[in-house]
C-alpha cells in the first residue's frame, strides 16, 4: 500500500472519549491503540471529531460536537477562537487553565528533572483579556481577495487569519485591525510589508512596520496622517532591528513602563524584549524579590537581564547587582535605565550565556544570590559553568517548563541545591505557554 494511501485522512465524524489533556492543550484519546490529539476537547468529554491529519505514531483531529461537556468548559469570548492561532484555551475556565499549567510544570519536574518542589506556590493571576502589550502581527496582501490581512496565523496553517479585532491584545492595537488594514491597503508598497510589531507602553503605543521596499513621499504623508489620527507612534524598519527608526524624527519621547513600588521607570525600544503582560510582570517582580530576599549586605547576579526589569528593582534592595545579557542593544538600554533612575550600585555586561567564555569574570566571581530569567532554551550552560559554591539562593523565572525542569535537575542533583518552592504565573492567558518561578536553596 502506498504511503499516500496509508495516510489518507478519513472523512466524516467519529466519536471519542477524552482521557486527558496534552501539554499543548489538546484532548487525548485512543482508537484501536493509536493516540489521537483532538483540539477543542477537554478531559472526561465525549465528542464527535473530524480527522485533520494522520501520522505513523499519532493522529490529529478537531472536536466538532460536544456530546458530554466537562464542567470547566465555557463559551469562548472571541468569535475567532478555533480559527485564529493566537489562543488555544479560551474554551476552558481560567482556574482550569492554571490548574492544567501547574500540572504540566510538576510533571516536567518529575519526568525531566527527577525533582519535586517542597512547596507548590499558588498561581499568580492577572487580567484574562486586553492583557497583551507586545505582539508580532503578520501582514499579507491576498491577491484573490484584493485586500490586506493583518493578524495572527490561522490555526494549523501559515495563512494569516482574517480577523477584525483581538480581545487579548491591548485595545490600542486589538481594536484597530480594520484601520491598520485600511492604511496598508492605501500604500503603494502594500504587498511589501510582511509584519508589524506592536508595543504598548505607559507613554504611548508603537507600531513598527517592516518594509522590504522604500515608501514613497505619498506613503509617508499617509503614515503621518494615520499616526496623528490614531494617536500612535509609527516606526519604520527597512532591515534588521538596528534599522528601526521613528517616522516622526522630531518626536523624542521614549517608550517606558513604570514600576511604582520601586520608584523606577524602564525605558525601552519597541523591538526590545519586554514582558507582554504588564500587570503580571509587576506581580512577578514583587514575588521574585520576596522569594530571593535580597538585603544590603548581599551581592546579586541577574542573568539574562534584558533592559533591567529585575536588575534595577533588585538594586534598590541589595548591596550591588551585576546584570548579564547576550544582546548588545539590551545591555546599552539597561545602562541607560540605571543612569536615568539614578541607580549606581548596578553594572551591566554583555556575554553569550549559551556559549560561555571561561574568562568572563562573573563566572569566577562569588555571589550571595542569583536571579535568572532565560529564554525558552533555558540556562544549562551557564548553570554548569557558574561558581555557585557560596550562593545561598537562586530564583529561576522560566517561560519553558521543560528546560526549567532539566536545569532544576542539574541544580539539585549536581550542584547541591534544594528545590524548595515552585509555581506558575498567568503571563499568557488562553494559551498553553507556561510561565513559572522556582526557588533553589543551598542544602
Amino acid at each position: 500500500m502506498s504511503k499516500r494511501r496509508r495516510n489518507k485522512i478519513p472523512e466524516g465524524l467519529f466519536k471519542a472519549n477524552i482521557e486527558s489533556l496534552s501539554h499543548e492543550g489538546r484532548g487525548i484519546t485512543h482508537i484501536e491503540g493509536k493516540t489521537i490529539f483532538i483540539e477543542n476537547a477537554l478531559p472526561g468529554e465525549q465528542v464527535e471529531f473530524k480527522y485533520v491529519s494522520k501520522r505513523a505514531k499519532f493522529d490529529q483531529g478537531v472536536a466538532e460536537n460536544i456530546i458530554t461537556a466537562n464542567k470547566q468548559r465555557i463559551t469562548p469570548e472571541c468569535q475567532y477562537f478555533g480559527y485564529c492561532g493566537g489562543c488555544s484555551l479560551q474554551h476552558m475556565k481560567s482556574d482550569a487553565q492554571l490548574a492544567h499549567k501547574q500540572n504540566v510544570l510538576l510533571e516536567q519536574f518529575i519526568h525531566l528533572g527527577h525533582v519535586k518542589p517542597e512547596i507548590v506556590l499558588p498561581p499568580l493571576e492577572g487580567p484574562n483579556f486586553a492583557y497583551r502589550h507586545k505582539a508580532r502581527l503578520a501582514v499579507k496582501y491576498v491577491i484573490k481577495k484584493e485586500k490586506v490581512l493583518v493578524g495572527f496565523r490561522e490555526k494549523r496553517s501559515s495563512y494569516v487569519a482574517e480577523i477584525r479585532e483581538c480581545k487579548v491584545l491591548h485595545p490600542d492595537v486589538g481594536s484597530k485591525f480594520i484601520a491598520i488594514q485600511g492604511l496598508i491597503e492605501s500604500l503603494s508598497i502594500h504587498n511589501k510589508i510582511p509584519q508589524i510589531e506592536a508595543a504598548v507602553s505607559d507613554s504611548g503605543t508603537a507600531l513598527v512596520l517592516r518594509h522590504l521596499t522604500d515608501f514613497t513621499d505619498e506613503d509617508i504623508a499617509k503614515l503621518n496622517v494615520f499616526e496623528n489620527e490614531h494617536q500612535l507612534k509609527l516606526y519604520l524598519q527597512p532591515g534588521g532591528y538596528d534599522t528601526v527608526e521613528r517616522l516622526n524624527k522630531s518626536d523624542l519621547d521614549e517608550l517606558f513602563y513604570k514600576l511604582d513600588d520601586y520608584d523606577i521607570t524602564i525605558y525601552f525600544k519597541p523591538v526590545d524584549f519586554t514582558q507582554i503582560n504588564v500587570e503580571v510582570n509587576k506581580k512577578m517582580l514583587s514575588l521574585a524579590i520576596e522569594l530571593l530576599e535580597p538585603n544590603k549586605d548581599e551581592n546579586i547576579l541577574d542573568l539574562f537581564c534584558g533592559v533591567g526589569n529585575f536588575t534595577l528593582p533588585l538594586a534598590r534592595k541589595a548591596k550591588s547587582v551585576i546584570g548579564i545579557e547576550g544582546d548588545k542593544g539590551l545591555v546599552k538600554q539597561a545602562k541607560k535605565n540605571a543612569i536615568k533612575n539614578d541607580i549606581d550600585n548596578v553594572e551591566f555586561f554583555m556575554a553569550d550565556l549559551a556559549e560561555l567564555d571561561k574568562s568572563n569574570e562573573f563566572i569566577k566571581d562569588s555571589f550571595d544570590k542569583i536571579l535568572l530569567d532565560p529564554a525558552r532554551a533555558g540556562a544549562k550552560e551557564v548553570i554548569e559553568a557558574l561558581n555557585t559554591k557560596n550562593v545561598k539562593r537562586i530564583v529561576y523565572v522560566s517561560c519553558n517548563p521543560a528546560t526549567l525542569a532539566r536545569d532544576a535537575g542539574i541544580l539539585v542533583n549536581e550542584k547541591g541545591f534544594k528545590l524548595t518552592q515552585a509555581g506558575v504565573m498567568d503571563m499568557f492567558p488562553h494559551t498553553t505557554h507556561v510561565e513559572s518561578i522556582a526557588v533553589f536553596n543551598r542544602e
